[in-house]
């Protein structure tokens, strides 16, 4: 096994890479290695109170942070010998009403993802109980103080933080010295738990959680924060002012709190966004593009329109140094971003193609859009999929996942009550009517009815390609295993993953190869499927036709590249962002009231119209040509 990076809390006043951070914070490459760290810290700590034969009493959180942790802990009880026999545990908080047997309760998530899979005594595990009466919950919540207290209070505690900064189901208005009670949820924490109850509408409005005093007076804190999308958070918490519309900001005041970060989520902290504000810095031609990006939004002047007292007084005064004056320094910027747009994203013929993102040869490429969902590949990238067909490519979309998770009970009866319409004999549509009619949120889907709605964002995905003039016989549908559970939680990665994604790129030995890239959430579907690729470049990438193959990444529908990230964009013309609407409404299910629409009420194809319009603003604004709109990509080498 790797070494492991231990968890070492620094004192403030010592541990500040910059002026602006209030709060210590380690930053890994990965969540998973940063869990690792942070298992094996509780680990060390659990033997620790073993060998004075003490309790050691640990605060738990749910969520998809600490996931991994949970699979480490397991990992070191099974292989290594690590009892949990001495441990007393507290969770954070748990939905209300909810029963304990319901698969979204956080009772049902810690036995799934780590009581049943120790050697902990049942009676030592404490959650608080959602399944009581308003009235009974005012009791319960101060027993559960008492409980804690008896136990000598919390040697350490877990966190996650939500993108309302809350702690717990703290939200924005709990105060310091609140203690364990019944909350109401916030819009943007029950948006942000959609997902798991198969729509907004299903997740419960009210949470009983442990209080911000309580996590408070833990001996030991360790928050775990991954993925783009909770940067703006960090960044507001570690190096923002105390205040109670960001309970996480209580933190500031603790003795002995570590936040532990992967890249993403460290990415707006100022040391790492914008090193030149904070110290000297090493640069080279990625930190070059993206700070003369920020100097003219700062400035908000165009390139070309930068001088050498901007470059001085923002910090970046040893750029000059090494490159010369501005003058030729925005010179040399400016091309390096004009070159990135291009109308030919398979190459254009008879070019030069040092002048251009991609590749003049062969002329007409063999290209792979893998989809994660039966909808990212016109969502994120419809334009430059219809330019590759328009522009005579062989272009193939796979599709890595059925998808069926995200088709609504309604959608599916109406489906269903076409079919028996049609066929009134048929018994499968009658089951799935009557299993549709019965079904409460804690049964997962039956096998007939996921297969359903698998057919329906199968045709839909037909519908999308073939108005786009793709063939039917160059769209392929995938159903990676890892995904087909029936529940939101999926299976791992396996071998039968893998080899599907090396069986389908064998098989068309692409020039060119389109992914999803959107990392935002570290245990989301985007992120195991652009996983699954990398898995499978890394073992086929020595074969000879891998040489030529390109690999290019687009986000989704929640994030676009930041415009010194991208390599390509690709600009496109009223009608063809039309046309992009089109193939977008071919997905009916997911449209008017679809399960997952986060906390933007938007439909999918307004919002994507909106960032591709903004991306081509972000140009203009830096004096370069003048587009309806743009669609980004990222090169990915491997």
């Amino acid at each position: 096994m790797a070494q492991i990076n231990p968890l070492s809390f620094v004192k403030p006043g010592k541990y500040e890479s910059s002026r602006f951070e209030k709060i210590h914070n380690v930053i890994f490459d990965n969540s998973v290695s940063g869990s690792i760290a942070v298992a094996h810290e509780i680990a060390e700590l659990i033997k620790a109170k073993q060998e004075t034969n003490s309790y050691c009493v640990l605060g738990l959180a749910t969520g998809s942070s600490p996931i991994k942790v949970y699979e480490e802990l397991i990992r070191l009880h099974r292989e290594e010998g690590l009892s949990f026999k001495n441990v007393i545990t507290f969770n954070l908080d748990e939905y209300f009403p909810m029963k304990t047997d319901n698969i979204q309760s956080y009772y049902f998530f810690m036995q799934e993802y780590l009581f049943k899979h120790v050697d902990i005594a049942s009676e030592n595990i404490n959650i608080p109980n959602g399944d009581c009466t308003v009235e009974e919950s005012l009791l319960l919540c101060s027993q559960y103080e008492e409980k804690i207290r008896n136990y000598g209070g919390l040697d350490f505690q877990l966190l996650g933080i939500g993108r309302t900064a809350h702690i717990g189901f703290n939200e924005p208005g709990s105060h310091q010295n609140s203690t364990t009670r019944m909350v109401t949820l916030d819009h943007l924490t029950r948006s942000d738990a959609a997902s798991s109850f198969l729509g907004m509408d299903n997740v419960p409005k009210k949470a009983i959680t442990m209080g911000v005093a309580t996590v408070l007076e833990a001996r030991r804190i360790v928050l775990l924060a991954w993925g783009q999308n909770k940067a703006e958070v960090i960044y507001e918490t570690i190096e923002g002012k105390v205040t109670s519309k960001k309970p996480a900001t209580y933190l500031q005041n603790h003795p002995n709190v570590t936040f532990v970060l992967d890249v993403e989520a460290a990415s707006l902290l100022t040391r790492i966004n914008t090193p030149w504000v904070v110290d000297g810095c090493e640069w080279n031609s990625d930190l070059i593009r993206k700070a003369i990006v920020w100097l003219c939004k700062k400035t908000g002047k165009s390139i070309l329109h930068l001088t050498d007292k901007d470059y001085f007084e923002h910090g970046m005064e040893s750029l000059l140094a090494i490159e010369g004056t501005a003058y030729d320094l925005n010179i040399k910027m400016f091309n390096q971003l004009q070159h990135a747009i291009t109308g030919w994203p398979g190459g254009k013929p008879n070019s030069d193609h040092q002048q251009r993102p991609e590749r003049s040869t062969p002329e007409k490429k063999r290209v792979i859009i893998f989809s994660p969902h039966p909808d990212d590949d016109v969502i994120s990238m419809g334009g430059t999929f219809d330019r590759l067909i328009t522009q005579g490519h062989e272009v193939h979309v796979v599709y890595q996942t059925s998808g069926n998770i995200a088709v609504s009970n309604d959608e599916a009866l109406k489906f269903a009550e076409i079919g028996l319409v049609f066929d009134p004999q048929n018994k499968t549509y009658s089951e799935i009517v009557e299993f549709i009619k019965q079904k409460n949120s804690s049964i997962s889907d039956s096998i007939p009815l996921r297969n359903l709605k698998a057919q329906i964002r199968q045709k839909e995905s037909l519908g999308a390609t073939r108005f786009l003039g793709l063939p039917d016989s160059q769209v392929h549908f995938l159903n990676l295993p890892f995904y087909e559970t029936g529940t939101i939680k999926k299976s791992p990665l396996s071998k039968k993953d893998i080899d599907l994604m090396i069986a389908i790129i064998e098989s068309i030995q692409p020039h060119q190869i389109y992914a999803a890239g959107d990392l935002a959430d570290p245990h989301g579907t985007h992120k195991v499927c652009l996983d699954s690729l990398f898995m499978a470049l890394e073992e086929i990438k020595h074969k000879p036709f891998m040489d030529d193959c390109w690999v290019w990444l687009y986000r989704g529908a929640w994030h676009e590249w930041d415009i010194h990230e991208i390599e390509m964009a690709v600009p496109m013309s009223p009608n063809q962002v039309l046309r992009k609407r089109t193939a977008i409404f071919y997905h009916q299910s997911q449209k008017d009231g679809v399960m997952f629409q986060g906390d933007d009420s938007r439909e999918f194809w307004v919002r994507v119209e909106e960032r591709n319009k903004d991306t081509a603003e972000k140009f203009k604004d830096l004096g370069l040509a003048s587009y309806a709109a743009m669609e980004a990509f990222k090169r990915y080498h491997f």
